[in-house]
């Protein structure tokens, strides 16, 4: 179930809302129980098949977990944290790896006359990418002692489950949200849930409204025949698509939050203003950000950090991005997005922050903005040799070609799209985003608040139930 979808916003949130809101504050682990229920529930709209994967592993990691933290011996502690990471990391590589390198192995067996391995017939369960990452961080946060594991089975299920960040993150560590399982009585307040169905809805336009007439266009070019394309066609798909992925994405992390605000949660921030960096580096400050964090913290942190030589930093800086690329995707597109901006990185640590020093902010932010709109052509097709074509003909190095017809949708929304995008490019302007995405108003500006988030809403709607186009990038993933 996407929360973009008729049923959901008409069925699903207002049921799951007023029965949580039934239930009095004083039964906290009753609340537990039913914010449960209810995302066992959405988890089996979707995948009715793989609900009992996610329940088994829950199962086990929480009672594996138990025994590392019981353990005296630190060997034993190690192997039972191995075990457990063993199991999260074996159903990802399954269920997601398993026949991307099936297909990569036989391509070289066909090239020396070795026969084929056959390619096993698996479907990739819901937001497996996102969980098993979850899993990990209770795992190894228990083992380096930064929190005790939990004594609830339930309360552990609900950290994994819960469903407003389970599909497409945001990322939660367990101390990050641990204490909100407990007691959240004192965030379960009138202006949280104003704030909370604010966010909502500014989610649900950014991915209703202009992410999907983005999409449009950016398919309309990207699904056609490339090698008809000219230059300004290439630019005009890539674009497109630089703005869909992040209204699509960060629309649907907005939605995430706000759901969550509603019934006491705050979840961590997942994107704050990528597309005004000034450079690679801060662009995966401000992208994604708790994938950042994740990568930082149980990847590139334990393979040295910075307490190593400047050559295995760069290496390690790059490693880690190479992984983050395979994490999007089964697909060597994905890998090559990874070491893309991989390579950027390490030339920004080497001497490219320099460069962007002296330059000045905004020439910066053009430029990084350059890279990161070609990068994501990488990420779009997954043909390689389609995203080298469509990438020549941007630089002008294949000039044959005829523009494309624009879509009036891609048209209107093109505008809100680049303002939005840069929209906290000031001081005062992200002061205003902070305020509007807390909702900390007076009786005033909350009245205001709702009849602009009502029309939102409403207008949200319409566009739903009148169009047949709703694509959600990253619920593959």
């Amino acid at each position: 179930m996407v929360f973009s979808t008729l049923i959901f916003l008409a069925g699903f949130l207002p049921l799951f809302l007023l029965g949580y809101m039934l239930i009095p504050k004083s039964l906290k682990s009753v609340k537990n129980i039913y914010l449960l229920v209810t995302s066992i529930i959405f988890y089996s709209w979707g995948g009715p098949k793989f609900i009992f994967v996610i329940l088994a592993t829950t199962f086990v990691d929480f009672f594996l977990v138990g025994l590392m933290d019981k353990a005296t011996e630190k060997g034993k502690k190690k192997i039972l944290l191995v075990f457990s990471l063993c199991i999260n990391l074996g159903l990802l590589f399954y269920f997601k790896y398993c026949n991307f390198f099936i297909d990569s192995f036989n391509q070289v067996f066909t090239q020396i006359g070795i026969g084929e391995i056959k390619a096993l017939n698996v479907v990739l369960p819901i937001g497996i990418s996102f969980y098993t990452f979850e899993s990990i961080t209770y795992a190894v946060d228990v083992y380096r002692k930064v929190h005790k594991p939990l004594k609830s089975f339930l309360d552990y299920q609900l950290y994994i489950i819960f469903f407003p960040k389970l599909i497409a993150g945001p990322i939660v560590r367990y101390h990050e949200i641990s204490d909100q399982i407990d007691d959240r009585t004192a965030n379960e307040t009138t202006e949280n849930r104003l704030a909370g169905f604010y966010r909502f809805v500014i989610g649900l336009s950014k991915k209703v409204i202009i992410a999907n007439a983005m999409a449009a266009q950016a398919d309309g070019i990207f699904d056609g025949n490339l090698a008809q394309i000219d230059w300004s066609t290439a630019w005009l798909a890539a674009l497109a698509y630089t703005f869909q992925i992040y209204f699509d994405f960060s629309g649907y992390s907005d939605m995430a939050i706000g759901i969550a605000k509603m019934v006491g949660f705050k979840l961590p921030e997942n994107f704050n203003n990528p597309y005004i960096s000034g450079s690679i580096t801060e662009f995966w400050r401000r992208w994604h950000i708790t994938l950042g964090s994740w990568m930082r913290n149980y990847l590139y942190i334990p393979l040295g950090g910075n307490r190593v030589s400047k050559s295995r930093i760069f290496f390690n800086l790059w490693l880690v991005f190479v992984f983050s690329g395979l994490w999007h995707g089964a697909s060597w597109n994905f890998i090559i997005w990874g070491v893309y901006h991989g390579i950027f990185i390490v030339l920004e640590k080497g001497f490219l922050l320099n460069i962007y020093s002296k330059i000045g902010r905004i020439p910066s932010i053009l430029i990084n903005f350059i890279i990161v709109v070609i990068g994501w052509v990488f990420f779009r097709l997954e043909n390689f040799s389609d995203a080298v074509l469509v990438i020549k003909k941007m630089l002008w190095l294949d000039t044959n070609g005829n523009s494309a017809t624009l879509n009036a949708d891609f048209l209107f929304m093109l505008i809100p799209a680049i303002l939005f995008s840069i929209f906290a490019i000031t001081s005062k302007t992200e002061g205003l985003q902070t305020k509007i995405f807390e909702g900390k108003f007076n009786p005033k500006e909350h009245l205001a608040a709702i009849i602009i988030t009502l029309v939102l809403f409403g207008l949200s709607l319409s566009y739903i139930v009148s169009a047949s186009y709703n694509p959600f990038i990253y619920f593959r993933f």
